[in-house]
């Protein structure tokens, strides 16, 4: 599985409707659920980013796909990083020589 960090920011409509975000949130993990990923972690945050999840999906077109079928709700706006785990990130460097 793949890691991912996921930026979210509300719409004006999701503030607006901001009551029903937990919901929402419970949607979007048994969505991803079915796509064959998983919410490892979910926080409100204060500052640049309303919230942040770390996510896993099999491969980057599942993420894709479960980004793309959050916006069309129309109440957040993501923006996705790839993250790559410690031993991974050791590997990369070892590798360059």
């Amino acid at each position: 599985m793949t890691t991912y960090i996921v930026l979210i920011n509300w719409t004006e409509q999701g503030a607006k409707n901001v009551r029903e975000s937990p919901k929402r949130l419970d949607a979007a993990k048994k969505l991803l659920g079915d796509m064959g990923g998983s919410f490892k972690a979910f926080y409100l945050t204060m500052g640049e980013c309303d919230m942040v999840a770390v996510v896993e999906a099999p491969d980057d077109a599942v993420l894709a796909r479960f980004s793309l079928m959050l916006a069309t709700g129309g109440n957040v706006r993501t923006r996705t990083l790839k993250a790559f785990p410690e031993l991974a990130y050791r590997e990369i460097v070892a590798s360059l020589g």
